[in-house]
């Protein structure tokens, strides 16, 4: 017996695929990715999926899927150019144009429920401004302009759309990780968002009842794996743990190391 199509564009790894899988029972039928490695990364963890190595703007819904209807179509489109943690570098239109196809998907595939998980500031999408020749930033007068384009398209198209900015540590990963997801859906089905599982200790170490503690990153460390010392040079890290190492650490790193020693040692 056929059943609807399950989409996952923008595929990675295949981990947003692993929770689709343990929420549905089954892994995606398509997944998309334009970068080869990622996509075969994917396909070992997914080996019954369709695997379309691809740029998206070069994949037809309706070729992709034919007449058999869609029932999930997940996009986790390119989040960088959007994130706070690029700070105020330039930004590629082109890349930040990535989530338009989540509109061509709904015109072409019509899925019945489209999910779009980002970082937080892709709230903000709005239009570039020039700061130089040929040198783009977000325009901070005009931010969320173009989020609400997109939403009002989704909308015309027959979808009912709600986002919520969801952290990762409230449903039981040992992450504090925040991301905003949106679900769009013309099932004439409520759009129905998962209920926190776990909370912030407060002080005491108490949380609501009901709730469980966040958990630690502690937990899924292997501690009996070598953990060499940031001040070791390569060649020290070899003799004594007889592990390849880069040192030293990029300047970026050694940046959020002095602020984190700054913060949680100095300061604490």
């Amino acid at each position: 017996m056929s059943h609807p199509l399950i989409i996952d564009s923008f595929a990675g790894g295949g981990g947003a695929s692993t929770g689709i899988a343990m929420a549905l029972g089954r892994s995606p039928d398509i997944a998309i990715n334009h970068n080869a490695t990622a996509l075969a990364m994917h396909e070992a963890n997914h080996p019954d999926t369709l695997h379309l190595s691809k740029n998206i703007w070069q994949v037809d819904p309706m070729d992709a899927v034919g007449n058999r209807p869609v029932g999930l179509a997940w996009f986790s489109p390119d989040c960088k150019h959007f994130s706070k943690a690029k700070g105020g570098k330039p930004v590629k239109r082109n890349i930040r144009d990535l989530a338009w196809t989540v509109v061509l998907w709904a015109r072409r595939a019509r899925p019945a429920v489209i999910i779009v998980e980002n970082v937080e500031e892709f709230e903000d999408w709005g239009p570039l401004t020039e700061r130089a020749p040929g040198v783009f930033v977000p325009c901070p007068d005009r931010a969320g302009e173009t989020f609400k384009v997109w939403v009002k398209d989704l909308k015309r198209l027959g979808y009912r759309v709600e986002w919520k900015q969801l952290v990762a540590a409230d449903y039981g990963a040992p992450t504090t990780r925040k991301r905003l997801f949106l679900i769009a859906r013309r099932d004439g089905k409520p759009i129905a968002w998962p209920r926190p599982t776990h909370a912030k200790p407060a002080t005491d170490g108490s949380v609501p009842a009901g709730m469980h503690p966040w958990r630690t990153a502690a937990e899924i460390i292997d501690w009996s794996l070598p953990c060499p010392s940031i001040f070791e040079t390569a060649e020290e890290i070899m003799a004594k743990h007889g592990v390849r190492a880069i040192r030293p650490l990029a300047e970026n790193t050694m940046k959020r190391v002095a602020r984190g020693v700054q913060r949680y040692v100095l300061e604490a």
